[in-house]
C-alpha cells in the first residue's frame, strides 16, 4: 500500500471516487471531474489517496488546513476505504499521513466528525488518540 498526495484530477481519480463515495454516503452527489479539480487546486485542501500493490486507488481522505484569528485549524473529512480493503490498515495510514501534514502546516490539533453508525471508523479514531468532544454540532442547509 502507498499513500499519495493528489496533485492532478485524472480520469482514474474520477472513476475511483465514483466507486468510493457511495460507500461513504448517499446524501451527497458524486463528485464531478471539475469538483475534484477544484479540490486539488484549493490551497487549503490536501487530497490523499491510498493505492494497493496493483496501483488501484482503494482509499481517500481530505485534509483542510486553514487560518482563523485564533490560530491554524485542521480538519479531516471524507475518510473512505474501499470495502474490499477494510481491516488492512489503510484508514490508519491515511490518518497518520494527514496528521503529519497538519503538523507540518502549523496546526496544533486536528478535528474530525464521524457518523456513529461507522463503528470501525470510530474505533480507529479513538485507538489513534482522538478524543470525543462534548460539543454542539450545527448545520445550516441552503
Amino acid at each position: 500500500m502507498r499513500i499519495e498526495t493528489v496533485t492532478e484530477a485524472t480520469d482514474e481519480l474520477y472513476e475511483a471516487f465514483q466507486c468510493l463515495v457511495p460507500q461513504l454516503t448517499t446524501n451527497n452527489p458524486l463528485p464531478s471531474l471539475n469538483d475534484l479539480t477544484a479540490l486539488v487546486r484549493d490551497s487549503s485542501s490536501t487530497l490523499l489517496i491510498a493505492r494497493n500493490e496493483d496501483q488501484k486507488i482503494i482509499g481517500a481522505l481530505t485534509l483542510a488546513v486553514y487560518r482563523v484569528p485564533t490560530g491554524i485549524r485542521s480538519i479531516i473529512e471524507d475518510v473512505i476505504v474501499d470495502s474490499s480493503a477494510r481491516g488492512e490498515g489503510i484508514g490508519e495510514a491515511l490518518m497518520k499521513r494527514a496528521i503529519e501534514i497538519a503538523r507540518e502546516k502549523g496546526a496544533s490539533n486536528i478535528s474530525l466528525t464521524s457518523n456513529p453508525m461507522r463503528g470501525a471508523a470510530n474505533r480507529l479514531y479513538l485507538r489513534m488518540g482522538f478524543k470525543k468532544r462534548e460539543t454542539n454540532s450545527y448545520q445550516y442547509k441552503f
